[in-house]
């Protein structure tokens, strides 16, 4: 293409991939067009051009798909939150499931029915605990919401975001009606927001001014009382920076009696600024599945990686002899301990150390368990897997966020003896491209 010109095409769209843009060719070269759905056929903006592919913005719809609904999102298509409002959600699910499927397959060689149907969730709006606002304050006008994709241009959202439960919203929309009067808004650029299950709430300011002594005193002045929150923090620098202003550390959820089975009620906490799943409803299932397919018997021993507050180490132990879990964050092992403590669980221990020194120290000991669990971050877990061989264990349960690390961690285990027993997607993010998965693997027994 010349300088200054702009490349049109005519696309049909034939697949959706991972990432969220729908799929077509164009003179037999793939192109990738966001926001499109199967039968689309999208004149396009030619945006990026690769010698393997091409990336388009739509233009115009010629011939929309019979699959397309009306997004209930007003920003969407310009937020760069959710990608697929467009699509009904038994066809996201359906989406998913194959992306999936077709990932694990082709890295691993597994069969196609280890990969199970994918277990959607019971409410697709109006699901996420916990989000992080985008802020930006320019030419003296407030702006609140959420990163354009691709760019760092907030698009302000009055509305509220569709995927948020009820309570992060009502919190948002307060935040909205202050934050005109904040002493250095040009310095604040993110606020987060993170919910319990009975009310409680915790928001998180980061700021990256010079006026903290003014901020401080403004946060607590204005927030108790105006924004119905149990808990006020800032932070003016890295994660160890957070500075409690007012009210509670931690947000609770709670496991209600028999909703595992043999497990009383459980409630569990963690404080501002520690990691929980945004999807309390879909956690419940990820962490019944994981029970169900340990068949824990009380005898064994379980190490738990990517430990954080104990959201799995914690049930688990309700049926087995011991757990042991490592985390490097030190405020979540604080909450895993507590958290052990405050379901009197005696049978817990939690440390402060990546996973991979922890899983070196376990393996100069001459430590083994039965089981291994782990949940690690979008990156995966690499160097932890060439290790987990080393502790023994009969079956590995893996929670993943990110199929291809997972595809490629699974292979490194099945190259140490291990078979995939089953894979299961599980959706955590209804409306987004992301998936969440657990899987089981078995120790060879040849």
């Amino acid at each position: 293409m010349g300088k200054g010109s702009v490349r049109e095409e005519l696309v049909r769209i034939t697949t959706m991939t991972f990432g969220g843009a729908g799929l077509g060719r164009i003179d037999g070269k793939v192109c990738f067009v966001p926001f499109t759905a199967v039968g689309d056929l999208v004149r396009v903006s030619i945006v990026t051009e690769k010698k393997s592919y091409l990336e388009g913005v739509i233009l115009e719809h010629i011939e929309p798909s019979t699959e397309r609904i009306l997004p209930p999102c007003p920003v969407f298509g310009d937020c760069g939150g959710c990608c697929w409002q467009h699509l009904p959600y038994d066809i996201q699910g359906k989406i998913k499931e194959d992306i999936f499927a077709e990932i694990l397959v082709r890295a691993t060689r597994i069969e196609r029915g280890k990969v199970l149907p994918i277990l959607t969730a019971s409410a697709n709006y109006g699901y996420r605990t916990r989000v992080q606002f985008k802020v930006r304050y320019a030419a003296g006008t407030l702006a609140m919401g959420f990163f354009r994709k691709g760019t760092h241009q907030v698009i302000d959202i009055p509305c509220g975001c569709a995927i948020a439960n009820e309570q992060v919203n009502r919190i948002f929309q307060q935040l909205r009606i202050i934050m005109p009067a904040f002493p250095d808004p040009g310095k604040i650029h993110q606020i987060d927001v993170a919910t319990g299950d009975a009310g409680d709430a915790v928001v998180l300011f980061h700021y990256s001014g010079e006026k903290v002594k003014e901020v401080k005193a403004w946060l607590r002045q204005e927030i108790p009382g105006r924004i119905p929150v149990t808990g006020v923090f800032l932070q003016c620098g890295k994660k160890v920076s957070i500075n409690k202003i007012w009210g509670d550390e931690r947000v609770t959820y709670s496991f209600s009696q028999g909703l595992f089975p043999g497990i009383p009620e459980m409630s569990l906490s963690f404080r501002c600024g520690g990691f929980s799943q945004v999807n309390y409803q879909q956690n419940t299932v990820l962490i019944e599945t994981a029970l169900r397919w340990a068949e824990l018997t009380g005898t064994e021993r379980v190490l738990d990686l990517f430990c954080g507050n104990g959201n799995f180490s914690l049930p688990f132990a309700r049926h087995c002899a011991e757990v042991v879990g490592y985390e490097d964050y030190a405020f979540s092992i604080e909450d895993a301990v507590a958290n052990s403590r405050q379901n009197n669980l005696g049978n817990t221990s939690f440390f402060c150390k990546d996973s991979s020194s922890g899983l070196c120290e376990l393996v100069r000991r001459g430590e083994s368990f039965d089981v291994v669990l782990l949940d690690p971050p979008r990156t995966g877990a690499f160097e932890a897997v060439g290790l987990i061989p080393q502790v023994k264990p009969e079956k590995i349960i893996y929670v993943s966020c990110d199929p291809p690390t997972l595809a490629r961690d699974l292979v490194s285990l099945q190259n140490k003896g291990y078979e995939i027993v089953a894979s299961c997607p599980v959706d955590m993010f209804p409306q987004t491209y992301h998936i969440e998965s657990i899987t089981i693997l078995r120790k060879n027994s040849h």
